[in-house]
């Protein structure tokens, strides 16, 4: 069936109709803010929080923040952008207000879109060794405890670089920072992220080589 001349969808409307609809509280535009960008919110909140449960709680937060304050939005960055900005803001209160959840496990079977390992099913033949899997979460856990101890500039931008696959430029519109900036903080995370990873790989190797600790 064809759409009618008046429909209120945004898909192929520009920014300032779909938020003259937004602002009026149209409810086809409202399901076309989500449908379109709660995949971006998701992997966005999910590369802070490592977790699926805690992101979609982030998530349904940043919408409300959205349509919230729809009305600041000056138009002076793109919606994306603003968003964007929203999601890192809200996923990095979340963190600071949930410290005590990082003594959690953060694998999950659906966490970061398949850049983990799956989850160990032990009734699977076909499964890798249980001892290798555990091996890849163990690694993944350090990574991401790594990357959680780094300053919040560098977080944030090592996160949007690494997960979200953004360009240097968009970062710095998201950060509010010149793209020289968005530089030096990736290549400061990247050194520190290099020196916390050869610490844990030291101490692991001596586990493993053997059980008397060195004096």
């Amino acid at each position: 069936m064809s759409k009618g001349a008046n429909s209120t969808t945004p898909v192929l409307m520009n920014e300032p109709e779909v938020l003259k609809l937004l602002l009026a509280g149209d409810p086809a535009a409202v399901r076309s803010l989500v449908d379109q960008y709660q995949p971006m919110v998701l992997r966005t909140a999910r590369g802070f929080v490592r977790n699926t449960e805690d992101a979609r709680d982030i998530a349904q937060e940043v919408f409300i923040d959205i349509l919230t304050n729809l009305h600041r939005f000056k138009g002076q960055a793109s919606l994306s952008t603003w968003i964007y900005r929203i999601t890192v803001n809200r996923s990095l209160n979340y963190l600071r207000n949930s410290k005590r959840r990082q003594s959690r496990l953060f694998y999950s079977e659906d966490q970061n879109e398949g850049r983990r390992s799956e989850a160990v099913n032990i009734s699977d033949p076909d499964q890798k060794n249980p001892a290798e899997l555990l091996e890849q979460q163990e690694r993944s856990e350090t990574l991401h405890t790594a990357i959680l101890s780094l300053p919040g500039k560098q977080q944030v931008a090592f996160n949007l670089v690494e997960y979200d696959d953004l360009s240097y430029k968009e970062i710095a519109e998201i950060m509010h920072l010149t793209i020289s900036s968005v530089e030096s903080l990736l290549f400061r995370a990247r050194k520190n992220l290099q020196k916390k990873l050869w610490v844990c790989y030291k101490a692991s190797t001596s586990r493993e080589n053997g059980t008397k600790p060195k004096s």
